[in-house]
């Protein structure tokens, strides 16, 4: 059996700070994970190559036969055929940047020794044909079409839970999919601009309107009179209200109140208070600037409309507002009056009024408290990776500085 193995590059750079904690191949867009897609069209067990901090908990494996794609690219039919095509030491390329090869097993024990991944025969892909991320607005920019390729995967061949007519469906009812143990009451769903997927065990409460394109997890929630606009992704697990706007959250994340919050990426074991709220529209109308950890200022993104970036583990107070295209760390705890900074660095304490550090000691004790209400522990290596970014990201926390 052949094997698959996703590795960053420096793209994975421009997808933090959600990559801090987690290659880019694990990063959701759509209803899947990048890793549980190619998983699925190849037919191959997938695995990651990484930075090293973050390998012991996403390993590498590898045999005679294996092809190493690029994380940031997403399958498309003609990607998925291309790489199929494949010939041992044969590249498929964009603009000179490796997107998938073939290697043998001793090609691949060659590129873990000297980091060089040999000669290699490549050919030119055409950026037409290619699905992938750039930048991290990109997780919210391209959910429309990365949603419709999953669902189109997933339902292929299989046939829906039936929806009680206690709702209200306008559209195709072939674009609305819902998995077996999936709770749907008293809601309005619309299909007309893209289908809508309700994953298993997940949870829709009474008087939810739901426009596609837009995906539920297993077991995630969906709030009493909460309004979703696509394209929207709730990861697995997560809880979600108010009133919503393409926005893709990973996993386990809570919105579960009033507020609104649109075209932004939630990480994982977030928590957004009630009643917060995001601008993802200048009143200018201006192009968007975003915080860019590579260069270390702040980028256009060519983009008119973007929210929130946060990520993982980070907490926010009741009614925070935030500012267009505000990028928020690893485990940070916002909360205060008046406007954050648009740029808050991984394990800050405070909000407008100004930031102290957050220590990795009181910041364990609540994400253990938070994973224990999942039946879920916090492990060694969970935490030697978030001792990981707090490091690395010190030089971000400024006022340390002057302590």
């Amino acid at each position: 059996m052949a094997h698959l193995i996703l590795f960053d590059n420096e793209t994975r750079d421009h997808l933090l700070p959600l990559t801090y904690t987690r290659p880019v191949g694990a990063l959701r867009v759509g209803i899947l994970t990048i890793n549980e897609k190619w998983e699925r069209v190849m037919a191959c067990p997938v695995s990651f190559l990484t930075q090293d901090y973050l390998s012991e908990k996403f390993e590498m494996d590898y045999g005679e036969e294996n092809y190493l794609i690029n994380g940031s690219l997403l399958p498309t039919p003609q990607m998925v055929r291309l790489i199929k095509q494949l010939d041992y030491s044969e590249a498929i390329l964009l603009d000179g940047e490796l997107l998938a090869t073939k290697l043998r097993g001793e090609q691949i024990e060659q590129l873990i020794k000297d980091e060089d991944f040999g000669e290699l025969s490549g050919y030119e892909a055409k950026n037409t044909d290619i699905l992938k991320l750039r930048g991290v607005y990109d997780i919210f920019h391209l959910n429309q079409a990365a949603i419709e390729a999953d669902f189109a995967l997933l339902t292929e061949g299989r046939t829906s839970a039936p929806l009680s007519d206690t709702n209200r469906l306008v559209g195709p009812a072939d674009q609305l999919f819902i998995e077996k143990g999936a709770t749907v009451e008293c809601a309005i769903l619309n299909t007309q601009n893209g289908p809508i997927y309700i994953g298993r065990n997940a949870l829709i409460m009474e008087g939810s309107m739901i426009r596609g394109a837009f995906a539920m997890g297993e077991g995630a929630v969906l709030k009493m009179g909460a309004k979703i606009y696509g394209a929207t992704t709730l990861g697995p697990g997560c809880k979600v209200g108010g009133e919503v706007n393409n926005v893709v959250f990973q996993a386990d994340a809570n919105k579960g109140h009033d507020g609104y919050l649109g075209n932004s990426v939630i990480g994982q074991w977030c928590n957004i208070g009630a009643d917060t709220n995001c601008s993802n529209l200048k009143n200018t109308y201006e192009e968007i600037k975003l915080w860019n950890y590579l260069e270390e200022r702040f980028v256009k993104t060519g983009l008119q409309f973007c929210g929130l970036i946060m990520g993982d583990h980070t907490k926010v107070g009741i009614n925070t507002m935030f500012n267009t295209g505000t990028v928020v760390g690893v485990a940070a705890n916002i909360f205060g009056d008046g406007f954050p900074r648009n740029f808050i660095p991984s394990f800050a304490w405070g909000g407008a009024s100004g930031y102290s550090t957050y220590r990795t000691s009181k910041a364990f004790e609540m994400m253990e408290r938070v994973l224990e209400r999942r039946g879920i522990d916090l492990t060694v290596q969970d935490r030697l990776i978030l001792l990981r970014v707090y490091e690395d990201t010190a030089k971000y926390r400024r006022w340390e500085k002057k302590d």
